[in-house]
């Protein structure tokens, strides 16, 4: 997968959680959101691993100036973790991952711990 996906909550009838920007490369993780003001709403970023773990799977929050709400997935697309995550903080999920979205606080009101996702190519 490439470009921009739709997120959807398989548990939950392919209820929309977020339309997420495909970011797989070491440098489009590193940077992630850092510096930026803000997301627009329903927008998010998926950072994609190589392989799950919890330490690769963490995130820092340094120069991000407002709050992200994250899920983190496993290569199953199971939801191990969600939390909002305050800027200046760093987060390690409670188990491994490979898969990190990061969006609006809210977002995370459409996930759960256990809950199945899907990626869903977008053409724009």
């Amino acid at each position: 997968m490439a470009g921009r996906v739709r997120v959807v909550n398989l548990d939950r009838g392919g209820l929309e959680v977020a339309r997420a920007r495909w970011c797989a490369s070491f440098l489009c993780r590193l940077r992630g959101l850092t510096f930026r003001r803000g997301l627009p709403a329903g927008e998010a970023l998926l950072l994609v691993g190589k392989q799950a773990n919890r330490l690769g799977a963490s995130i820092h929050m340094w120069g991000v100036f407002f709050p992200l709400g994250v899920a983190w997935l496993d290569e199953d697309l199971v939801v191990v973790d969600c939390a909002v995550a305050r800027p200046w903080r760093v987060y390690l999920p409670a188990a491994p991952a490979r898969y990190i979205l990061e969006g609006a606080p809210t977002m995370v009101e459409s996930l759960a711990v256990g809950e199945r996702v899907a990626f869903e190519d977008l053409l724009d």
